[in-house]
């Protein structure tokens, strides 16, 4: 992915398309961060962790977005809204709402998951399938839904 980053990245510079430019110099800064803090820590950067700081800055984005939408902001909105477009597409296809539906009830199964104190398991067995492809904020809803009637 770091590769395909870089060369998008030359690629962007060459024609001249100042915003993406920008949002990939983001995504090379939060990398980098990540891999300092990892490698403090003495560990290296997984394929999952870069996906899930990906969503993590797409959900910060998202919500930057709704900010500047209610104050009228439609400039800065436009901003973010070409992050997301620019950041999205180094993430893997996002599993539909019934497809996440299905992943649900299949985690629960697979835990024997029956009350809603075995949320946890249900959602790190999710996690741990489904990482940058599954917004894991609806899933713990659907979780929560499903498990408790």
């Amino acid at each position: 992915m770091r590769e395909k980053i870089a060369a998008d990245l030359k690629t962007a510079m060459k024609a001249g398309e100042r915003a993406k430019v920008d949002a990939l110099r983001l995504i090379n800064a939060a990398l980098k961060d990540k891999d300092i803090e990892a490698r403090g820590a003495g560990k290296t950067l997984s394929g999952d962790d870069e996906l899930a700081l990906l969503q993590k800055m797409i959900k910060s984005r998202q919500e930057s977005l709704e900010i500047y939408e209610k104050a009228g902001r439609e400039d800065l909105a436009g901003k973010e809204r070409g992050e997301i477009a620019v950041i999205s597409a180094y993430l893997p296809q996002q599993l539909s709402e019934a497809e996440v539906a299905e992943a649900v009830k299949a985690a629960i199964a697979e835990t024997g998951a029956a009350s809603i104190k075995d949320m946890g398991k249900v959602v790190a067995s999710l996690k741990a399938k489904y990482t940058g492809r599954m917004d894991f904020g609806k899933a713990s809803a659907a979780v929560k839904a499903a498990l408790s009637g």
